[in-house]
């Protein structure tokens, strides 16, 4: 009896690779569906208007039980009835994709380390058809928890530090895998395997989770295997560059900025300036009564801050306390470039690896260049501090913000800088329950009270570069710790935390808090386990 159900467990898996393959081979060259916005039109804009659901993500994640052309039909002849019911024909021609997660629930006498190694089936999803909005990717992956059931991208490097402290390396493989098809599908990876987010991407990890995937196979091996994907990844941040200096005038184009000295850095963007259609209500609200030419800047800059990933913050705001005064694609952050810069050293390294110095030497100058433009248009010395840079204003935002860790965590800061940044960190970030994202309370999630798990890390291992160890221990102990209370209280781990009162929850933003939650859980396994190891 073990034999054959051994013998099942191969062919299932034999089944389940086959099925991965045809994904990933025959997936890549199928035409993506319109999107639900485009699709539906006005139908989509009323249903959102009116709150049919009082999420706008919850509709444009339904799956419609015909095509979405047929049903734009039939809702502009329905329209016309006198008693025509809006939720009801939503109700009647859309449904909810139920995933086969297995049901869950919290075991109070469970450690947070055991919740966690629990949840990674639970958050497990695989999806290898068109559903709706949803995007097959080949192979399984695992979602953030709550409203977000795709495989995003930022949150799923810090997923990914956590299914490596539990040794979870086959997923971890599957999810880089999943990005590299998306590489190839669309170009880049997008924000998450929505069509309605196809216009977006996020802060680039890739080469993070590269070199974390290196870290546990042969190192020189996996580099080269993935790096036409780095260079597919690389040509996306920086497509429209040669177009751009061939223009006299303008010192923007796409996601390349051209500074005053010539150096190109990069900035958060998007490819449409309409509402975010998940957000569209939201965003309409937030542009009012303004005309087409200034709603449509509006609309693109909310875009270009849900890029960023920290959507949203007083970080992108001219005005702290006004949404409505959001100007991200005026800014040079100094968090996307650092990220950057690792992605030009990888590509680096690897053609070195391949003996190709010509081309090692010319990433190598990149990363050069762009680390000294941090440097010279980021470093603020008034505040001692790294701060974005406004390149329409020719001047620091002066937003001090989390995002200046990020070239201790590049190693691209000089020691003096480094010791400014963490005596400013220890000063005015640290709280009792870990660090605050920003000095200022707006309302907005990225704003202070909130502290978020990726932002820890980078903080934590940013200062590890640079020898600031007790520092470190201190911010994390006290992360831990608010996990640790929050857990005890709720059973469970959450999207973000109120670190300045860590018995408050977290909140602010366009949705409420959310549990789950992929990168909390892969943070705080990353960090509980070494102490395990030690």
């Amino acid at each position: 009896m073990p034999k054959i159900n051994k013998l099942s467990s191969i062919g299932l898996a034999s089944e389940e690779a086959l099925k991965s393959a045809l994904v990933s081979t025959a997936g890549a060259l199928m035409l993506t569906k319109e999107s639900p916005d485009e699709a539906l039109g006005e139908l989509f804009d009323l249903v959102q208007q009116r709150q049919v659901y009082s999420d706008g993500k919850t509709f444009i994640d339904l799956i419609p039980r015909k095509r979405l052309k047929q049903i734009r039909k039939e809702y502009l002849v329905e329209r016309e009835d006198p008693n025509f019911d809006l939720q009801e024909f939503v109700g009647r021609h859309f449904y909810e994709f139920e995933h086969k997660a297995p049901t869950y629930f919290s075991n109070t006498e469970h450690t947070p380390r055991e919740h966690i190694k629990e949840l990674w089936r639970v958050l497990e999803r695989r999806n290898r058809r068109d559903r709706g909005s949803l995007i097959a990717i080949p192979y399984p992956y695992i979602v953030p928890g709550g409203r977000f059931v795709e495989q995003y991208y930022w949150d799923s490097y810090f997923i990914m530090i956590g299914l490596a402290a539990d040794g979870k390396w086959g997923r971890v493989e599957d999810m880089i895998r999943n990005s590299t098809y998306m590489i190839r599908k669309f170009g880049f990876i997008p924000n998450g395997n929505r069509t309605y987010l196809l216009s977006r991407s996020q802060p680039p990890f890739f080469s993070h989770m590269v070199r974390l995937l290196a870290r546990h196979q042969n190192r020189h091996l996996t580099l080269l295997e993935y790096l036409p994907y780095m260079l597919g990844e690389y040509r996306f941040w920086m497509r429209g560059k040669r177009t751009l200096d061939k223009m006299d005038e303008a010192s923007a184009l796409r996601r390349v900025v051209r500074m005053p000295d010539g150096t190109h850095l990069n900035r958060y963007f998007d490819n449409k300036k309409t509402p975010r259609p998940e957000s569209l209500r939201e965003d309409t609200d937030t542009a009012g009564q303004t005309d087409k030419e200034i709603s449509e800047k509006l609309f693109l800059d909310l875009r270009a801050g849900a890029e960023s990933g920290w959507d949203f913050s007083s970080r992108w705001f001219k005005d702290p306390k006004e949404i409505s005064s959001i100007h991200t694609t005026d800014i040079v952050p100094v968090d996307l470039n650092c990220l950057l810069y690792h992605l030009e050293v990888t590509i680096a390294e690897t053609y070195q690896l391949m003996f190709q110095p010509l081309l090692a030497r010319r990433y190598r100058r990149l990363a050069e260049k762009r680390a000294a433009a941090i440097n010279k248009y980021m470093w603020d010395e008034g505040e001692q501090f790294f701060i974005d840079y406004d390149f329409r204003a020719s001047e620091r935002t002066g937003r001090v913000t989390l995002a200046g860790i990020f070239p201790l965590y590049a190693k691209i800061a000089t020691p003096n800088q480094a010791k400014a940044v963490a005596e400013r960190i220890e000063k005015d970030f640290l709280k009792d329950g870990g660090l605050v994202t920003t000095l200022l309370e707006t309302g907005q999630q990225w704003d202070s009270p909130n502290g978020w798990a990726p932002l820890q890390w980078v903080t934590i291992y940013g200062l590890r570069e640079y020898g600031y160890h007790t520092l470190a221990d201190r911010i994390k102990e006290r992360w831990l710790k608010t996990c640790d209370t929050v857990y005890e209280r709720e059973n469970k781990m959450v999207e973000k935390y109120n670190v300045v009162t860590p018995n408050e929850p977290g909140g602010g933003g366009e949705y409420t808090l959310q549990d789950g939650f992929g990168w909390t859980n892969g943070v705080y396994s990353a960090l509980k386990a070494e102490d395990e190891k030690r």
